[in-house]
């Protein structure tokens, strides 16, 4: 288990370092069979310790010390509705979050898996930590890898946490180039 706790330390730094979260903002968390080990609540993902990280059950029993993120039903709730998911990375990266905030859809592009709708889906706002914003999280999610949560970021799944990872910096490069799309094509051409 020090080894799992000690990816989700390295992929916590990672997140930080890639300008995907910033102060106290974002959790990850991986499901080990019956535990879930996820960031704690009120700590910044940056240069977090192996005692920060907190176990808890699916019925989100703590299992260590520490308080668990505040999103700790979310993530719950997405691993008992999708036995897929073995990771979650969710972030408030600036541009993708800017999308979250605007009327403007994320397209989906290709480069991370099979397109399967052209926009990446979304659920509209919901309380941070709140049991609706669980719910809705588990039910938007379907069986997308990514949802943006409007007024608030994305949340990223996969099978492992470097996959997760990647999927938000995706996401977050994704967001840059349509951000720029947007801007050059609102922009008067002056020839």
């Amino acid at each position: 288990m020090k080894k799992n706790i000690a990816e989700i330390i390295d992929i916590s730094n990672e997140v930080y370092e890639k300008g995907l979260v910033s102060g106290k903002a974002g959790n990850i968390s991986a499901r080990f069979g019956e535990v879930v080990a996820i960031t704690p609540t009120l700590k910044s993902l940056y240069n977090l310790s192996q005692e920060d990280i907190v176990l808890v059950d699916m019925d989100a029993n703590v299992l260590t010390k520490g308080k668990p993120s505040s999103e700790v039903n979310m993530h719950l709730e997405i691993y008992k509705r999708r036995p897929d998911v073995q990771a979650i990375v969710h972030t408030h990266s600036p541009y993708a979050t800017g999308f979250a905030f605007s009327n403007k859809k994320l397209k989906r592009l290709e480069g991370f898996g099979a397109i399967k709708s052209p926009y990446l889906s979304d659920i509209e706002y919901e309380k941070p930590g709140s049991d609706e914003l669980a719910k809705s999280a588990g039910e938007g999610l379907g069986d997308e890898d990514v949802l943006i949560l409007k007024n608030h970021g994305v949340i990223c799944v996969s099978d492992s946490l470097k996959e997760a990872m990647l999927l938000a910096v995706f996401v977050e490069e994704t967001a840059k180039t349509q951000f720029i799309t947007h801007m050059l094509n609102s922009v008067e051409d002056g020839d």
